[in-house]
């Protein structure tokens, strides 16, 4: 059992880091049962699109609402105790939700706002738990770090969460939030044990606004962070304008059919699995530059496989590539940004970054829509390609200067 901990979790990374990852990992667990029993919750209640449409965007919303606040709150608090905070907020409203189901008093209205608390308790909880990772563990293992945040990512919150979620569902309306409360109070008291270096330096008093303004103007003005923070911006416009059309796809152009689209995005699990499994190897043999140079051509040359694929067998396999390559990208930019970033700037510098994420996530997926009522639903897939192509010639020679952004750090 002791080698199989260190194997996942090596003793080098501290013990902070192990209890921090074991309350990401138990919170995992809680937001992947959540991403099956949200949905079902809302369709119990009302068959209405725009209501269950209103769902999603719900969730969705607080980071654009409360995204770079949040970083900036991060930075001026203790991180550690902000998460554990937002942890209980966030298993009252789950107790709220769970007594109401139980007596009968729920409705569409009380499932809706209790999603948009769900949903700006993750803005502030994740901006914390991002900016606490760089403070517990040594630069040059950040990239094996994340690797193993991302890994529970997927196995539990992608693979195991989403079924077990539905199974408790199955059983009574009420039971996967309570079993989510359960989780996300586990995950409190982990992150509550951590013991962190106390602040080198008192922060003077300063308005959160100017907070603000100071992360945006320290990420624009560093360059690196700039482009790799452009960079994701372009590439999840073109990702969600091609990946909101994936369902229509599998199923009118593939004819795979309803399991045939949750093979796909299956695919697209294991392979990133298999993506952050090989990291560590990764990143011993090969430069971080040439390891984004790789997942750039990755990223556009799918979107040109799926655009001209008719094969359903075919689009697994190129599912499966992409996958490794997603996962792989997103703990290389989390590390790139996190060895870049002075301590004082995590949370106002990531929140900027994931702000961007989810703003251009939204915007694309909007896109996506537009393009393929007009062109066809292989369109999106043709605008990814192009999209992410201009954006390849555009920052290849820089990637290698993005991969050592850490000895430009100010």
């Amino acid at each position: 059992m002791s080698r199989i901990v260190e194997a996942v979790v090596p003793a080098r990374l501290g013990t902070n880091f192990r209890w921090l990852i074991g309350s990401s990992w138990a919170s995992q667990i809680g937001d992947g049962i959540a991403l099956a029993a949200g949905p079902l919750l809302v369709a119990s209640q009302t068959h209405d699109p725009f209501l269950v449409a209103m769902g999603v965007l719900v969730q969705r919303l607080p980071w654009l609402l409360f995204g770079l606040y949040a970083g900036a709150i991060a930075d001026r608090l203790d991180r550690r105790l902000l998460v554990v905070v937002v942890s209980l907020a966030r298993a009252t409203v789950l107790a709220i939700l769970v007594v109401t189901i139980a007596t009968g008093a729920v409705s569409i209205g009380v499932v809706l706002v209790a999603l948009f608390c769900f949903g700006t308790a993750e803005v502030f909880a994740d901006t914390s738990s991002q900016a606490l990772l760089p403070m517990v563990v040594e630069k040059r293992d950040l990239g094996v770090a994340n690797a193993r945040m991302m890994a529970g990512f997927i196995t539990i919150n992608q693979m195991l969460g989403p079924p077990l979620g539905a199974a408790l569902f199955a059983l009574g309306m009420a039971w996967p939030f309570a079993a989510e409360a359960v989780c996300v109070l586990f995950a409190a008291t982990l992150i509550s044990r951590m013991r962190l270096p106390a602040a080198s330096t008192p922060r003077a008093r300063t308005r959160v606004r100017d907070d603000i303004s100071e992360g945006l103007r320290w990420t624009w003005h560093h360059p690196a962070v700039r482009t790799l923070t452009l960079t994701i911006v372009a590439f999840n416009i073109t990702f969600g304008a091609a990946w909101s059309v994936l369902v229509l796809y599998a199923v009118k152009t593939l004819g795979m059919g309803e399991v045939g689209f949750g093979l796909l995005t299956t695919a697209s699990a294991v392979g990133g699995l298999l993506g952050i499994g090989c990291y560590g190897w990764l990143e011993r043999r090969f430069s971080l530059g040439d390891i984004m140079r790789v997942g750039l051509l990755v990223e556009t040359f799918t979107h040109l496989a799926l655009a001209v694929n008719r094969s359903g067998a075919l689009a697994l396999v190129i599912l499966f590539v992409f996958g490794a390559h997603a996962f792989i990208w997103g703990t290389t930019s989390r590390t790139v940004r996190m060895r870049a970033v002075p301590s004082e700037f995590q949370g106002r510098v990531g929140s900027v970054y994931l702000v961007g994420v989810f703003g251009s996530m939204v915007l694309g997926t909007a896109l996506g829509g537009v393009i393929a009522g007009a062109w066809g639903i292989t369109a999106p897939f043709w605008f990814g390609f192009v999209g992410s192509a201009v954006m390849v010639a555009l920052v290849w020679r820089q990637m290698p200067h993005i991969a050592h952004a850490d000895s430009e750090a100010v």
